[in-house]
């Protein structure tokens, strides 16, 4: 069996990391002091916050979480440009690449 680098472990578990290689899954954690390993999750977070969230109070966790699930499905993916996709949607990356 393949084994995983050995900064993988650092971040998961060794037997996860070996998995990851003996299915020929490439992990998304790198070593230490790489900055952007995490950046498209943040700018996610950052859009969720700036867009939705941090407009306006909200009364409740379920109707914040409902918000969120509205906000992702209704219009993050299904009709909100990404540059990082070619200015086009997730919806319309997904399928373009499955044509």
């Amino acid at each position: 069996m393949l084994q995983p680098p050995v900064e993988l472990a650092q971040y998961t578990s060794a037997e996860f990391a070996s998995l990851s290689v003996e299915f020929g899954v490439r992990l998304s954690v790198g070593r230490t002091g790489q900055c952007w390993d995490n950046a498209l999750a943040e700018s996610f977070f950052a859009t969720i916050k700036r867009e939705l969230l941090g407009s306006r109070p909200w009364p409740s966790r379920a109707l914040a979480r409902t918000a969120v699930f509205d906000f992702i499905e209704g219009w993050y993916n299904s009709r909100r440009l990404h540059s990082s996709l070619g200015y086009r949607s997730p919806a319309e990356y997904e399928a373009a690449l499955a044509a």
